[in-house]
């Protein structure tokens, strides 16, 4: 089956990074980076020379500023970057760049974020991450109402993969994927649970049972 829960990692240090890698291996293939430069949102993630394993494939939803520049450091190691849309300064260039490099193309929005300052690029990219947090926490406040966005996207761009981030629990997951969400983010439910293929499992069932 299709892998749509991506565990995310918010790690300090490389040995924290290891233990998740522990952790989840054997659970999942494809993991969640979340980068934070403490600029772009009031914390700060994965800002050392972190190494990564090679059981995982990964995504990297990037809460930083100048996101261009880490990408460059970083385009051979990372499946899917997920940079912010507010923080790309030349969104069609950016598009261009990622289409040559055979990439994936995909932007995240902040909650503040209207689905009507995307309309122009909708059709050109291939992934939306949707906050239904404020950006660079476990654990933050979620926001349901940013889940109208995902039926505004779908409604410009039917094929365009929709993904979800922040506070995805059972109690919630079923209702974020009745409205057209594609893929989900968890990281407090998954990659800190004692036993993270069962909170997967919770999670795929409450998807199944809406």
């Amino acid at each position: 089956m299709k892998q749509i829960i991506w565990p995310s990692l918010m790690c300090n240090s490389q040995k924290e990074l290891n233990e998740d890698f522990k952790k989840l291996k054997g659970v999942v293939k494809t993991l969640h980076l979340d980068i934070v430069d403490g600029k772009f949102a009031p914390s700060k993630v994965m800002q050392f020379p972190f190494r990564l394993s090679s059981d995982f494939v990964y995504n990297a939803h990037l809460m930083i500023k100048s996101p261009e520049v880490w990408i460059k450091k970083n385009i051979k190691r990372i499946n899917l970057f997920i940079p912010h849309f507010e923080e790309v300064k030349d969104k069609e260039e950016y598009i261009q760049w990622m289409k040559n490099e055979k990439k994936k193309v995909a932007f995240a929005i902040k909650p503040e974020t209207k689905v009507s300052e995307l309309v122009q690029y909708l059709n050109k990219i291939d992934y939306i991450l949707v906050l239904t947090v404020h950006p660079g926490f476990y654990g933050a406040k979620y926001l349901p109402k940013n889940l109208d966005k995902i039926k505004q996207i779908k409604k410009i761009n039917s094929k365009i993969k929709v993904i979800v981030d922040g506070g995805m629990n059972p109690k919630i997951i079923g209702k974020v994927f009745k409205v057209g969400a594609d893929y989900f983010v968890s990281g407090s439910y998954t990659t800190k649970s004692d036993n993270p293929k069962q909170s997967i499992k919770n999670l795929m069932g409450a998807i199944k049972n809406g």
